[in-house]
């Protein structure tokens, strides 16, 4: 039978003989009481030693021992339990200096040959006295009895290393003799007592006398050296105790004296100490209450030693990691900051730190008796040691950060080569790769990979490899932009698919030096790009990426090659075909044809997807024109890719990009191209243009792509809403713009928002979910729900009469956006401005647009300006300056917070850009210190009641409410980057220097425009004044026109000296294929030169003029208009630029009070309706200044109706009510006869002048499509379909009486179109009756066509409800009665005008009567037969007996137009607000 296995060796068993059978048979035979037996606790521990003092065996450690005077860490065998009993006596003995701080001496006294030990401590002695509850004196009890102890009470804070009683009577139960002798001067008596046998036999305590003087205690002992398996006290063991011994020197410091067996040890310090291990090695110290740390580097592996209470902590603890994760975080930060792709993570630093901690603990807790690991909670250690920022920063300066680096790079190439490739004939998985058939092979030297931007691109290299064969061509898609690996992190290129597929398809391996290309599977690597800026960032990208990590595949002649393809195509009329690689080769070009460039016709070739197949393939029959190589000149191209790149070069970067020239370009004859010239001259113009995306202009405040959609706003006389899905594609065929519709949308909407943080004025009006504070715009909807259109105080910042002095560009053949416009104040201050760019970033707060006018009306007035602080709308918290430098200021940003109770807050207001969502999850992330989070928001406001416990309160208030709750930012003024006039980057320190350069260029132009204006007005005058003398001649018979040749009269005029005009001469363009600018076809017969040399449209503006201008009332109106230009010259001869520019300020300045009060009445109404129950029904409008009610469901979607007038009127409008129930609902409102002087409006009730006075200004100057200086005499605009439709009224103007209302139901859709508007002169409609179908329509006298939102508006301001006049009527004990037809749309009786009163006089609270004397009232009148297919009707009130006022024919697009006037106006401010 096999003998049975010995159990596994442990710390109890390893001296126990192997099971015998006769050791077995008598197990068997045990007695129950010899089976479970019960021990005393100093049998216990004999039996069971690891439990207190560690393992009694032998044990193989590395491990560091004190020899030869200094640390020294090798292999050394040792028992822990003997030296656990040693360290016990040591650490009592240092814990007297915590109790004793006079202590100034400890000796030890290690002799191996007796095998005796002694320690020897000055300072207070035991008690010498017998304790009163155990009968024996003090030094027996704590050295001779179990579990006594002075370190019981725990709401005593002590920083000893005592603590569970065990400590001193271990050692006394492991000697075989142990001595206690103490000296208790304060009793005058000396102790000693012997004990021997393990603690078991004791002798009587020998007390004699000593001086008062003497205090100190002395342990002698002598381990029972069989309990551990020894004979004798061996080398490693006493090299060990010595260290034990150094180490008290160390942590007690310069005042104790430690001496080993009689010899003085010369450690005066923890820096001392430290030095014995790291001998010359650096070191870093630290001192911080009762902390000391040291750090130094490890060699890879995280080393420490430290100590708590003088106990020796070899395994670490929560005291270790509290100092070393600060400095391991910090390191972490410190270093991603410095290599931006390290991305380190703490626990990574730490493996290069070696830290040393001495500490003073209260009441430590350790992992057992061993006392190797501090388990005791950071919150517990009763000190803090807060490392400082000096300290820090050595050690972010120290050999150790570069030791990181080091093995970080290691690291990343190591992880780096996982991904190489290889020369392999064939790649499986990549589906896109066309790979050349002998890549890989023995020719792969001769094969070309055609990197492409992508699929569409790659289609045509494909469709050209049938040119060139697919033996030697590969082709393969890329992505979108490769990532800029020089500065990415190793995961960030591992994880990157791009990278990876191109190291595979080349074969190229990480980190190996190529001095040939025959061990890849390509021999040479072909950027095909489109010919636009972001194609020459893709070359560069990859040039970067080869760069980066093969720097010696660039030095290879001919690996990298670019394909080049036409940018710009010429075609003759005769077939002859030119190609243009680069636009100012082109644009040479061009200038040099003349008057030949009409033969020529070009197209654009911004992109590789604009070839077809056929080009393709004439590109790849003529390659050698098209290909080009980089070649290696020397290392300024290495350095010049680096510059480009490198996010260590950013200020030489700034300088290469502020040493750019315009003109720069790349010439594309040179065969091959120096790679410091492609980043010199290509790639730059790249970084140009991004920097122009992300920085906005000072002049205007805006980006490239907000001053595209502003210029098409203008460019469509936007007023009108459109969805900014449909704006958008506007926009990008309109003006040129070469990026992605989702983007333009973005920014479409970005310039609609309005809540708190975003713009203080909003160009765009945002009609619909705009997005809101809550997420910060981002719940927005998406752009194909959502409506704009320009807000009503755009062309206040931006007047019309500017348009005309822009500096306007051309790309594609278009008349684009201008270079920048020119707005009345620095727009850029009003909303503010964010972006990052190539080597600048930039940010600009929001500033009070009155702040600035304010500050605008100073420097008119040569006056100092006043400072400026950020400002936005809607904002209710403080921002207040907190410091200035000379770069810029900063700006503390606090929100709102309140005690409602003693146990409730409540937070109303949010730091600016700190969004309510976001809040909302941070107070999430505070609980359980906060017990409960109500929420009140609305989308304009924030409301939180936060409920907490009045303890949590009490500590809150403590801390601060608004650092407790995270309701302070910061915002700055030190990065105010903004493109200049001129074009370049400027950085500005404060807003009244952005104000200063802004107004000289404004002054400028206003000088500019005062000239245009000059010579319109002048030219305008001129032509009035011969066409009046053009006109008499005619009435009178000098001049004959009728029967006469067109040249022969075109003499005559010249003869008589009438004044020729010649049509501006156009200029020779050639046609370009896709472009919006369609040229106007050449009037070659009528503009045929005479044999004087005038032309005949030289005098068209007379020749044209109709047959009606003959009459007298024609010629007395240009009489008359001749008179008022002659005033309107002489007053802009006397203007100032002062007094223009203060114009349009006072104008602005009326339209954002106007915005203001309409701000405060919403807010006012809002609040109305929420303490109000809801109704079933929609109340009338209880204020009729405030027109922001929708008529109906279904009239809210209705269009804005636009009705002429003439220069200055006079109009009666009323607040539309509601109407029943109908799908196409149209409302218009007819205008009185005009006035000549003043514009007055009436309104609902009789208010005190003043009011009304303001509201005619601010009506007046209300026009979105001219300048506010032209406000006073506004057109409205009519739709061309109208102008078809409707014949003009002939009555004169002066006697019409004003309309209350008129109605129109109509089943016509929105007008959304983009087309210009035509304007009916007032004096040209009908006073009375149904138009004419047949009618014509006449076009209006040149010069007189002006656009005038203005006129809509007054329109709007005042209308009155139709409920309310009939309401007036019914009340009125002398009516007048304008007889109605009855309504068409009420097919069984009844008008609808009858119904709507009866409506009204179910109303709860009906609106008072307008006040006049006069009232209208509705009669059905008899019946007359209807035509069949009639669907329109018109309603007239009139305050007039008489039957000759004129109703508004509302069957026509105007109606649908003025319709949807009314509904913007109630968008415009009720939704902005």
């Amino acid at each position: 039978m096999a003998p049975k296995k010995a159990p596994l060796t442990s710390s109890n068993n390893a001296n126990i003989p192997p099971e015998t059978a006769a050791t077995a048979a008598a197990a068997a035979a045990k007695t129950i009481e010899q089976t479970y037996q019960k021990k005393t606790q100093l049998e216990h521990i004999l039996l069971r030693p690891d439990t207190y003092i560690g393992s009694i065996e032998k044990h193989n450690q590395t491990l560091w021992v004190y020899e030869e005077k200094q640390m020294v860490q090798k292999p050394i065998t040792y028992v822990p339990g003997l030296y656990k009993i040693f360290d016990e006596i040591l650490v009592n003995a240092a814990d007297n200096k915590q109790r004793d701080p006079k202590m100034n001496s400890l000796k030890v006294t290690i002799d191996a040959e007796a095998n005796c030990i002694s320690v020897y401590n000055n300072g207070d002695g035991v008690p010498v006295e017998i304790h009163q509850e155990e009968g024996v004196y003090v030094p027996e009890l704590i050295f001779g009895h179990l579990l006594t102890s002075s370190n019981y009470d725990d709401h005593e804070k002590k920083t000893t290393g005592g603590r569970n009683g065990y400590g001193a009577k271990l050692t006394n139960i492991f000697s075989t003799e142990f001595v206690i002798e103490t000296a208790d001067g304060r009793r005058q008596r000396k102790y000693k007592q012997v004990f021997t046998c393990n603690m078991g036999n004791k002798s009587q305590p020998v007390i004699s006398k000593c001086k008062e003087s003497e205090n100190w205690t002395k342990v002698t002992f002598k381990p029972d050296l069989s309990k551990f398996n020894m004979t004798h006290l061996e080398d490693d063991v006493v090299a060990l105790m010595k260290k034990r011994v150094i180490d008290m020197a160390g942590c007690l410091g310069k005042n104790v004296k430690v001496e080993l067996n009689g010899e003085d040890i010369r450690v005066r310090s923890f820096g001392d100490y430290c030095n014995l291990y790291l001998k010359s090695a650096f070191r870093i110290e630290e001192k911080v209450d009762r902390w000391e740390v040291c750090v130094s580097l490890s060699d890879g592996q995280f080393q420490q030693v430290s100590f708590v209470n003088s106990i020796s902590t070899i395994k670490g603890g929560t005291h270790v990691d509290y100092v070393t994760n600060q400095i391991a975080t910090h390191l972490a930060e410190y270093v991603n900051k410095k290599r931006k792709n390290a991305n380190l993570k703490p626990h990574s630093v730490r493996n290069h730190l070696w830290v040393f901690v001495n500490c003073l603990i209260d009441n430590p807790a350790f992992d057992s008796q061993t006392k190797e690991t501090l388990t005791l909670r950071q919150k517990s250690f009763g000190s803090e040691c807060k490392l400082s920022d000096k300290f820090l920063s050595k050690v972010a300066n120290s050999e150790i950060v570069n030791n990181i680096l080091e093995w970080a790079e290691f690291k990343e190439k190591k992880d780096l080569k996982k991904t190489d490739g290889t020369k392999s004939k064939r790649i499986t998985g990549l589906t896109k790769l066309a790979d050349a058939n002998n890549a890989g092979g023995r020719n792969s030297e001769k094969c070309t990979l055609i990197l492409t931007e992508g699929d569409s691109a790659a289609t045509l290299a494909i469709a050209g490899l049938s040119v060139v064969g697919r033996d030697h061509y590969g082709v393969f898609p890329l992505r979108g932009k490769l990532l800029n690996v020089r500065d990415a992190s190793t995961k960030q290129i591992n994880d990157n698919a791009e990278i990876q597929n191109i190291k595979k398809i080349l074969g190229l391996q990480h980190g190996k030096q190529y001095d040939s290309i025959k061990s890849l599977r390509y021999g040479h690597l072909m950027i095909m790009t489109d010919q636009d800026h972001d194609g020459s960032h893709i070359k560069g990208l990859l040039i970067n990426f080869i760069h980066s990590f093969w720097p010696s595949l660039l030095r290879i002649p001919s690996f990298l090659v670019e394909f080049i393809t036409p940018i710009v195509k010429a075609t003759h009329k005769n077939g002859e075909k030119r190609s243009f690689y680069t636009m100012p080769e082109y644009e040479s070009w061009k200038e040099s044809l003349g008057d030949k460039a009409r033969s020529w016709s070009i197209k654009y070739y911004k992109g590789l997807g604009t070839s077809t197949d056929k080009e393709g393939k004439e590109y790849f029959k003529d390659l050698e024109k098209h290909k080009k190589d980089f070649v290696w000149a020397d290392d300024n191209d290495g350095e010049a890719i680096e510059l480009a790149f490198s996010k260590k070069k950013i200020e030489a970067r700034k300088n290469w990009l502020r040493q750019f020239e315009p003109g720069t370009y790349l010439d594309q004859e040179d065969k091959l191209i120096k790679y410091r010239d492609f980043v010199n001259k290509e790639l730059i113009l790249f970084s140009i243009a991004d920097l122009q995306r992300s920085i906005p202009s000072m002049v205007d405040g805006l980006k490239p792509g907000q001053r595209k959609i502003l210029f098409c706003a203008f460019k469509r006389n936007f007023v009108h809403e459109a969805k900014v899905g449909q704006f958008a594609g506007y926009v990008s065929e309109h003006s040129a713009y070469h990026h992605g519709e989702q983007s333009l949308a973005s920014t479409i909407i970005g310039m609609a928002q309005q809540y708190v943080g975003s713009n203080n004025i909003n160009i765009l009006k945002p009609n619909g979910q705009f997005g809101t504070r809550n997420q910060g715009g981002k719940d927005h909807a998406s752009a194909r729900y959502i409506f704009t259109q320009l807000s009503a105080i755009t062309r206040f910042l931006f007047p019309k009469d500017d348009d005309i002095l822009l500096d306007y560009q051309n790309e594609d053949g278009q008349t684009i956006e201008p270079t920048w416009y020119v707005p009345i104040i620095p727009v850029v201050l009003v909303n503010g401005s964010e972006g990052i760019g190539t080597g600048w970033s930039s940010f600009v707060p929001n500033y009070n647009p009155r702040d600035i006018i304010a500050n605008v009306r100073h420097m008119l007035r040569d006056e100092p300006m006043e400072p400026m602080d950020p400002w936005y709308k809607g904002f209710r918290g403080t921002i207040e300056k907190t410091a200035t430098k000379e770069a810029g200021a900063t700006y503390t940003v606090t929100g709102i917070i309140e005690e409602v109770s003693d146990t409730t807050l409540r937070v109303t207001e949010l730091p600016v850009r700190k969004w309510t969502q976001d809040y909302k999850d941070f107070l999430e992330s505070l609980y359980p210190f906060i017990e409960d989070v109500r929420e009140y928001h609305t989308t304009d406001s924030v409301n939180f009641e936060i409920d907490l416990s009045e303890e949590n309160m009490r500590i809150a208030k403590q801390e601060g409410l608004l650092k407790k709750f995270k309701l302070t930012t910061t915002i700055s003024t030190s990065n105010m980057h903004l493109f200049d006039s001129k074009g370049v980057i400027k950085k500005y320190d404060t807003p009244e220097k952005i104000l200063e350069d802004f107004f000289s260029i404004r002054f400028e132009f206003y000088e500019k425009r005062k000239k245009a204006l000059m010579d319109n007005l002048e030219r305008e005058l001129l032509i009035l004044e011969n066409k009046v003398r053009f006109i008499m001649d005619v009435v009178e018979g000098k001049i004959v026109v009728s029967n006469r040749r067109r040249a022969d009269l075109v003499l005559e005029l010249k003869e008589k000296g009438f004044t020729p005009f010649p049509k501006k001469a156009k200029t020779t363009e050639i046609s370009v294929a896709g472009s919006t600018d369609v040229p106007e076809e050449n009037e070659e017969n009528s503009d045929m030169a005479t044999s004087q040399g005038v032309r005949a449209s030289d005098y068209d503006y007379l020749l044209s003029m109709s047959i009606g201008s003959l009459t007298i009332e024609k010629v007395q109106e240009l009489c008359n208009n001749r008179d008022k230009l002659i005033q309107e010259v002489e007053e802009m001869r006397k203007a100032t630029i002062n007094s223009l520019w203060t114009k349009d300020l006072d104008a602005l300045e009326r339209e954002l009070d106007e915005q203001d009060r309409r701000d405060t009445l919403t807010e006012e109404e809002a609040m109305e309706i929420k303490a109000k129950t809801r109704r079933a029904s929609k109340p009338a409008t209880k204020n009729p200044r405030k027109n922001n009610k929708k008529i109906s469901k279904t009239e809210s979607a209705s269009e804005p109706m636009e009705i002429s007038t003439n220069s200055e009127i006079e109009t009666v409008s009323a607040n539309i009510g509601p109407f029943p129930p109908s799908d196409n609902a149209r409302v218009a409102v007819q205008k009185k006869a005009p006035r000549k002087g003043k514009s007055v409006a009436a309104l609902k009730d009789e208010e005190d002048d003043d009011e009304i006075l303001a509201l005619n200004e601010r009506i007046a100057a209300y026009n979105l499509d001219s300048s506010p200086d032209h406000a006073e005499a506004p057109e409205a605009e009519v739709s061309e379909v109208q102008i078809k439709n409707k014949g003009p009224t002939r009555k004169a103007a002066a006697t019409k009486k004003p309309l209350t209302t008129v109605t129109e139901i109509s089943d016509d859709e929105d007008d959304e179109d983009f087309g210009p508007e035509e304007v009916i002169p007032a004096e040209e409609k009908k006073k009375a009756g149904r138009k004419p179908a047949t009618a014509k329509t006449t076009k209006p006298p040149a010069g007189a066509k002006k656009r005038g939102p203005a006129a809509k508006q007054s329109q709007i301001l005042g209308q009155k409800l139709i409920t309310e006049v009939l309401q007036g009527a019914a009340d009125s004990p002398d009516k007048k009665v304008r007889k109605m037809r009855i309504s068409p749309f009420n097919k069984k009786s009844g008008s609808v005008l009858g119904r709507m009163a009866t409506m009204e006089e179910e109303e709860e609270e009906p609106p008072s009567s307008a006040g006049t004397e006069e009232s209208n009232q509705v009669v059905i009148p008899r019946a007359r037969p209807q035509r069949a297919n009639s669907r329109k009707a018109t309603y007239v009130l009139s305050d007039d007996d008489s039957e000759d006022g004129a109703p508004l024919d509302l069957d026509s697009d105007a109606a649908e137009d003025s319709n949807n006037d009314v509904a913007d106006d109630d968008s415009d401010f009720s939704e902005d607000d």
